[in-house]
């Protein structure tokens, strides 16, 4: 028992050496290392200062200018004065001037979808898809309202492939009963546009199936009648 008690002294005396060792090294990192550390720490602490500042004091008073001058351009969109919307009037900016000139902001990135799908009504696709790819949201309504105005562009534009991805994207985006069947009806449209009369079915049962008290559900039969026809 005496022996066991040495021997597990030994390895604690051991264990000591080892962390006192280890410490010590540590020590001299820093001792040799001081200055880097500490321009390190510093250089961090600037650059969170210099974020809250100027989120604060520089992008906070440009989110409410932008905010300010989109106001009429969202009236004139509202209306159906597309170009107005885009252009301004001359008293107030439109929203391709905002998104230049108000760079950064989530007015600025707003615009850009309001940008997109005004120069579609106006039937400028590829530009519309330009800022519509460029809008980015977590919203659940926009961000497949803005797939599926990218896939009416490219069926307009007779891309079918493209056409059929973006519309997928619609309706996979955050699932919801607004925006997942108008999509899938729409895909499902365009499917048996291209002569793929089994996807299309494939899709229309699946509003059947998923949103039959849906607008799109309530006359969904006649499309799947018509696909199995044509099948």
């Amino acid at each position: 028992m005496a022996k066991s008690n040495k021997k597990q002294s030994k390895q604690d005396d051991r264990n000591i050496v080892a962390v006192e060792n280890a410490l010590s090294k540590s020590e001299q990192f820093i001792e040799r290392n001081q200055n880097t550390i500490i321009y390190s720490v510093a250089i961090v602490v600037l650059l969170i200062a210099g974020y809250i500042g100027y989120t604060r004091f520089v992008l906070g008073p440009r989110e409410r200018d932008a905010r300010a001058e989109m106001f009429m351009a969202e009236k004139y969109f509202e209306r159906g004065d597309f170009e107005l919307a885009l252009e301004g009037d001359g008293e107030y900016l439109g929203f391709l001037d905002i998104i230049s000139n108000f760079r950064m902001t989530k007015s600025a990135n707003l615009a850009r979808y309001y940008a997109g799908i005004s120069l579609m009504r106006l039937g400028e696709w590829e530009e519309g898809i330009d800022h519509l790819n460029r809008f980015r949201t977590r919203d659940q309504l926009l961000g497949a309202m803005a797939f599926g105005a990218i896939g009416d562009a490219y069926w307009e534009l007779e891309d079918l492939q493209r056409a059929a991805r973006y519309y997928r994207k619609a309706y996979q985006y955050k699932p919801d009963r607004l925006t997942t069947p108008a999509f899938l009806l729409k895909a499902g449209l365009l499917y048996e546009h291209k002569g793929e009369y089994a996807e299309a079915l494939r899709l229309y049962e699946r509003i059947q199936r998923e949103y039959a008290d849906t607008g799109e559900g309530r006359e969904i039969e006649k499309y799947i009648a018509r696909a199995k026809a044509r099948r």
